[in-house]
Parts: C-alpha cells; structure tokens; sequence
C-alpha cells in the first residue's frame, strides 16, 4: 500500500523531547503502512541517531543534513516524503492518536487545499495528561470555524498536498533564526489560490516550556522576520496583522523613553500575565526597529 502521509520533524539536540514525542506518532489509529515519519536531523550529538535506530520502526526515518535551520530542514522532508500529504510537526510536540486519520479524512473532504489542526500549548508532561482529557477546553480556535487565515497556518500541526508545496516553492531559506517561515509559506499557499481548513479534532500538544528571558530574546528576533517578511511582499496587511504599525511603535517609544515603567513591568511579568505581555510586545516591537535600523 502507498504512503498516505509523510510527517516532517526537524530536530536538533532534542532526544529527551524525543522519546516522548516518537511514542505518540508512532502508535496511532492509522495503520503503520500508511504513513512514514521523518525525522530531519540536523547532525545532532545528543543520542538522537541511536536512539531512533533502538526503536526498530520500519516507517520511521532519520534524514541528517547540515543545520540550514528549520525551513532547510522541512525542505529536506518534503524532498524525501513518499507521502501525497506532508504533515508537519516538531520535536516538542505530542500527538493524540487520531492526529494523522482526521487529517488524511480533512484531505479526502477537501482535496488539493492545507489543513491545520488544533495545537494544544502544554508547559509539563503532568498537564498534558491533564488537557488531554479536554482538548476542547484549551483550543485556539472555536470548533466551529471552517477556514483560517494565513497567519495560523502555524507547522506545529499543518498538513499540506506534496505536489502542491513544491509547486508554491516551499519554504524560504531566508527565514533563519526565530519565526514566520510558516507564515509566509501560508501566505504564498493563499496568495496562490488555496484554502487553509481548520481540523479542531486533529489535536496535539506543545510541550514547549520556555522560560521569561529566553522569550524575550525570541520575540526580538521574531521582530527581525516580520520586517523580513514585509520586505519580501511589500504588502501592508502584513504590517497590519503582525504588529508592525504607528500604534505599536509609539507604545515601545514610549516604554523605552520612561525605562523604569518598563523595568516595573518587567518585575511584575513573571506573576502577571498581561505585564508579561507587554513586556513580550515591547521586545517584539524593538525586534522589529533593529530590522529596519532605527535603534
């Protein structure tokens, strides 16, 4: 029998991640026949390769390459996929055991087009115990909703047609660091004409515990990809919808102008999740005035 769903993984460093994450993919509803998993590594030195091996899985593949970040490591999968559909996913993320059958049903109901699933963000393994027994209650969208614009088409969970990636290009090597590759590949996907489905019972969930400071540092250089992004399109509904506008750059003005109400922000974020958000938005915002050069 063919292989219906090919599932990309890009991996670097991550074996603990992974003998959770494997487990889940590898024991789901969907017959082992008709799917492969292929795990993108980008020459990991942690046990990843042995650890793989250990698992004697037929359909699980290890494809080593150089570390050309997370779009090179995709591309690679799509490159390699024997499956008509290309799941992705990542290292930190567990699957619930209908992942792959409601998708391969979503593109049975709707042929040729993107589906994306439901990611459920977890911050242990004891609450991933704990939502999956109510996936529902944790979604980020409502159940209802059919379509989903280009900026959700995130590739925690997204599923796409093979022939149909490599006809939109792919994703864009020049996304290296941190965010947006998916963005702009969902972008492409609608600007050429295709729909993005929304599978709220294609769950899993991202184990993806990462601490205050570290964020920050993300949310900077998520910044520099949106002005990457901007740049490639020069279409202002980018700017609108990803926080590249007068409002917010008067906001982080403001905050740098009178530091010590960002430093009390700052103090209160660990506890207080609105400050925390702010204090993500400023760095965010600042990100995205080192692109352009005004800082």
């Amino acid at each position: 029998m063919s292989v219906k769903i090919s599932v990309v993984i890009p991996t670097y460093n991550r074996v603990d991640k992974l003998r959770e994450v494997l487990p889940t993919l590898l024991n789901q509803t969907m017959h082992p026949d008709d799917y492969e998993i292929l795990l993108c590594d980008a020459g990991s030195t942690d046990g990843t390769a042995e650890y793989v091996q250990s698992l004697n899985a037929p359909n699980l593949r290890l494809l080593v390459g150089p570390n050309t970040g997370r779009s090179g490591a995709r591309n690679r999968g799509i490159d390699n996929a024997q499956g008509e559909i290309v799941l992705f996913t990542d290292a930190d993320i567990l699957a619930d055991p209908n992942l792959l059958a409601i998708h391969a049903r979503y593109h049975e109901q709707y042929p040729g087009q993107a589906v994306v699933g439901n990611e459920v963000q977890v911050k242990s393994l004891e609450e991933y115990k704990l939502f999956s027994q109510d996936p529902a209650a944790h979604s980020r969208h409502k159940p209802t909703r059919k379509l989903l614009p280009w900026h959700y088409f995130l590739t925690g969970n997204a599923s796409v047609p093979r022939d149909i990636l490599i006809q939109v290009g792919k994703f864009d090597l020049a996304f290296q660091g941190y965010g947006h590759e998916d963005l702009e590949l969902g972008y492409r996907l609608l600007k050429a004409g295709y729909k993005i489905y929304y599978a709220p019972q294609a769950i899993n969930y991202h184990w993806h515990p990462v601490g205050f400071e570290e964020q920050k540092g993300r949310m900077r250089l998520a910044g520099h990809s949106t002005v990457r992004f901007y740049r490639k399109y020069h279409d202002l509904r980018i700017c609108l919808q990803m926080g590249m506008n007068p409002l917010s750059m008067l906001a982080q003005s403001f905050l740098t102008k009178y530091k010590f109400i960002l430093n009390w922000l700052d103090s209160l974020a660990p506890k207080v999740k609105l400050a925390r958000e702010i204090v993500y938005q400023y760095h965010y915002v600042s990100g995205i005035k080192e692109a352009m050069g005004q800082q």
